[in-house]
């Protein structure tokens, strides 16, 4: 309660009279009214107690015990007495906590009056907030930066106490994060792992002598760990954009191959795989490795193979991992849905969005009746956007890229490093540039004949 304003409690004069000893006078009451200026904490303010009886004629002489509570325990502070206009006065500091600036009057009573008490608070003056947030402009992305949160008063008072800590990512809300606890010297600090472009404000609340405040909002870029791709002028976009796939899950390539599980196998059932392929699902298994994709980050992606030819896919895939040779997009074929030209996995949206996938249950592109040899999980398509097919119809998914190459992602010639990768593991470039997208596991086999150069496709080969 405010001692800005009269805080005075008329007390009954025969309860206190009982309570406090004094003699019981039912005609007359004490009362205490204590005032004090607001100050800042840490400062020194005037208490002032006037003692009057119930008429408002002040008690001359009255001598008045000061107390201040400390925790739960009442101390005393000392002794003042009232001069001719019935008040009393005495210099106090004001205390930060706010339970410590309790304080207390209290007249013991004569033969005229009775005993009186009377409690209040010494007001604070908040000083002004001052909560700064720093840390780096950008970070590497899986990597990890540390913010430092520096509370003061206006007047560079450090402040102890919570900070909250928000962020917002691109397109998205404040969002409550971490809560940053801040010492004696109104330092703190909370390590984070930015996965995407993301900002960052200091939040600090209002204390009893502290008004609240705001930092200004840190803005930390997240970095590929990569080296991006740069394509050449002109290339066209992919027709179908994908979602950035899930990050990267463990360390390296983390290859992982293993059976087709129940929630797969529905989704793949009548889409990618249907009644009267030559390959059932025990003969398939899932794919799972890290793959470095065209803006330099780490993803995890997955291709369903035959039980022969997963292995050597998935380790010709890993390679690619370690020498950072990207891959656009590796999504299982079945997330494009049934098309009725393919009879199968749509291969012709797989193209259009680049996407690199293996095992589908589907006719040749382009030449309906003609049972591809994706059918039995052998055959894998690598950035196909950059790397077009020459179907019956004509050049898939685009013509641009027919023509021209590129050292990371697109080949048309047998000594580019993603075909001497794929032919180390078993994987032949089976139709060169009829087909360049497309990989045969041959085995040994396709080791030997990689060593001489692939085979040309002459007429539809995918």
């Amino acid at each position: 309660m405010s001692l800005g304003s009269r805080i005075g409690v008329v007390v009954c004069a025969l309860a206190l009279a009982v309570g406090l000893g004094a003699p019981v006078r039912a005609a007359t009451s004490t009362v205490l009214t204590l005032t004090a200026p607001s100050a800042f904490a840490g400062g020194v303010t005037t208490l002032t107690v006037a003692a009057t009886d119930e008429t408002g004629a002040p008690l001359v002489g009255a001598p008045l015990v000061l107390e201040r509570r400390t925790g739960d325990v009442w101390q005393a502070v000392g002794t003042v007495t009232t001069g001719d206009d019935g008040r009393a006065s005495a210099d106090l500091t004001v205390s930060r906590v706010a339970d410590d600036n309790a304080v207390r009057a209290t007249y013991a009573g004569d033969a005229d009056h009775p005993a009186a008490v009377q409690e209040g608070t010494l007001p604070i003056t908040p000083r002004a907030g001052r909560v700064l947030l720093g840390g780096p402009r950008a970070v590497v992305d899986e990597r990890s930066v540390t913010l430092k949160v520096l509370w003061r008063t206006g007047n560079g008072q450090p402040v102890a106490g919570e900070v909250r800590i928000f962020r917002q990512v691109p397109g998205g809300r404040w969002t409550a994060y971490d809560v940053v606890t801040t010492g004696a010297d109104g330092r703190g600090s909370l390590r984070v792992t930015p996965r995407t472009n993301t900002r960052w404000q200091a939040r600090a609340p209002r204390l009893s002598w502290v008004a609240a405040d705001r930092s200004g909002v840190l803005r930390i870029d997240n970095r590929p760990p990569g080296v991006p791709v740069a394509l050449p002028k002109g290339a066209p976009q992919p027709r179908i954009k994908l979602p950035a796939q899930r990050r990267a899950v463990g360390d390296g390539a983390n290859l992982t191959i293993s059976e087709i599980g129940d929630a797969v196998w529905r989704q793949m059932d009548g889409v990618s795989w249907h009644s009267g392929c030559p390959v059932g699902r025990s003969g398939l298994r899932i794919v799972r490795v890290n793959y470095w994709d065209y803006r330099g980050y780490r993803r995890r992606g997955e291709v369903v193979a035959s039980t022969a030819a997963a292995g050597p896919m998935g380790a010709a895939l890993a390679e690619m991992y370690r020498r950072e040779l990207p891959i656009r997009a590796m999504y299982r074929v079945d997330r494009f849905g049934w098309s009725g030209r393919s009879r199968g996995g749509d291969d012709y949206a797989s193209m259009a969005a680049g996407n690199t996938s293996a095992f589908n249950c589907r006719d040749v592109t382009g030449r309906p009746g003609h049972r591809s040899p994706h059918s039995w999980g052998g055959s894998l398509d690598v950035n196909t956007w950059e790397n077009p097919y020459r179907s019956a119809q004509g050049t898939v998914p685009n013509t641009w890229w027919q023509p021209r190459s590129h050292k990371r992602v697109a080949w048309r010639s047998s000594s580019h490093a993603v075909v001497r990768v794929m032919a180390r593991h078993g994987l032949r470039w089976t139709y060169g540039n009829g087909d360049t997208q497309h990989f045969d596991y041959v085995g040994s086999a396709g080791k030997r004949l990689a060593a001489g150069g692939p085979e040309p496709c002459t007429r539809y080969c995918d």
